[in-house]
């Protein structure tokens, strides 16, 4: 009988755990499966729990919920500690491993199916992708960012409605947004607004303080409010990203925003306010668009019978087709090409052309 092993990875979105159902709904009867508590580090510490009918009940249950319901989080996974966590599945019989996660998921369970093989072991591993920051390669878009982009896009619009209701008392505020070497959020952010009430700072794009003050200060000459929406990852003059703290080898962003409110403050004399649109970015279950859900759980449906074909080493892709509605192919690509791909950042033919990269958006959103 099979034993498959489950688990979640990173920082969780509004639809990971719909995947998860989809991935648990569609496993064959004669499986054995088993969850892993707190992404990596339940696979290095041995946190491993057989899912009895209950336990798949309260999966199935928490299928709309935000957060990671086996729990995720940052784990630096080194090369010793996938050899524990390889030592661990054989332990438990383990012989099939599906992850939900991004970049760092896909090369993790590339590499542990390597240290399998030089172990005598046969592993076979799929992954699920997920992330709000949609900066992952081989794959249209990863569920997760169009649930996190619609969040964005509909604060933008609506904040900017509240600053022009308050023009004789502020006319500019600024919107910080996840993303730390991809623009695709802070982009998705002006989407439901006019372009020209909107400036949008991304980490593909070269930016100095002093010309965001100056184009500030030119646009307040001919309108009355105007919102910039900055990346948390954008680098200032070429200096390095703003970080808030270091927790387990990561940097964690912030303060971006914060910095251009005390330019905009200093240079033009005007009220300035600042805001980070937070985790609700990736949490807020009222953001959820329907496209978000229905696709995170196809990845984890098409996840399941990946397994019980015998596939391995595939992370599952989302293809859009070119017909003239929004259609996509859910498929899968080989974890190699995922990890040559590296981030996926903003494309060119999107940062020149809004409009362009609205248009790829909207079915999302």
């Amino acid at each position: 009988m099979k034993r498959i092993a489950i688990g979640q990875a990173g920082g969780p979105t509004a639809v990971i755990n719909t995947s998860l159902a989809g991935f648990v709904e569609n496993l064959p009867e004669d499986v054995q499966l088993y969850t892993v508590e707190n992404g990596y580090e339940g696979l290095a510490e041995s946190k491993l729990q057989r899912a009895d009918e209950k336990r798949i009940e309260e999966i199935l249950a928490a299928r709309y919920d935000s957060g990671a319901f086996l729990g995720s989080g940052r784990y630096e996974f080194t090369e010793d500690k996938i050899i524990q966590a390889v030592k661990n599945l054989k332990a438990f019989g383990i012989d099939s491993l599906a992850f939900i996660g991004g970049n760092g998921t896909m090369a993790a369970l590339e590499k542990m199916e390597e240290e399998a093989r030089a172990e005598g072991m046969s592993l076979q591993v799929i992954g699920i992708p997920k992330t709000v920051d949609n900066d992952l390669g081989m794959t249209d878009h990863a569920p997760g960012f169009g649930s996190a982009a619609r969040y964005a896009a509909y604060s933008v619009r609506d904040i900017s409605r509240d600053l022009r209701s308050m023009r004789n008392f502020e006319r500019v505020r600024i919107l910080e947004t996840m993303g730390r070497n991809a623009g695709w959020l802070a982009a998705a952010a002006g989407a439901l607004v006019e372009e020209e009430a909107c400036i949008l700072c991304l980490p593909e794009q070269p930016v100095s303080l002093r010309s965001m003050t100056d184009e500030v200060g030119e646009r307040l000459k001919g309108q009355e409010t105007l919102v910039v929406v900055v990346s948390e990852g954008v680098e200032w003059d070429g200096e390095s990203q703003i970080s808030q703290a270091t927790i387990g080898g990561r940097v964690v962003l912030g303060g971006a925003a914060a910095r251009l409110q005390e330019a905009l403050s200093a240079r033009l004399g005007i009220f300035v306010r600042s805001e980070n649109l937070g985790m609700n970015q990736r949490a807020l279950s009222l953001a959820v668009s329907d496209t978000d859900r229905r696709e995170a759980y196809l990845v984890g449906e098409k996840a399941a019978r990946l397994l019980a074909e015998g596939v391995s080493r595939k992370m599952v892709c989302i293809e859009r087709k070119p017909d003239i509605r929004y259609n996509v192919h859910i498929g899968s690509c080989d974890l190699q090409k995922v990890k040559d791909a590296g981030e996926r950042i903003m494309p060119q033919e999107f940062i020149q052309d809004r409009q362009r990269f609205y248009e790829w958006l909207r079915p999302l959103i």
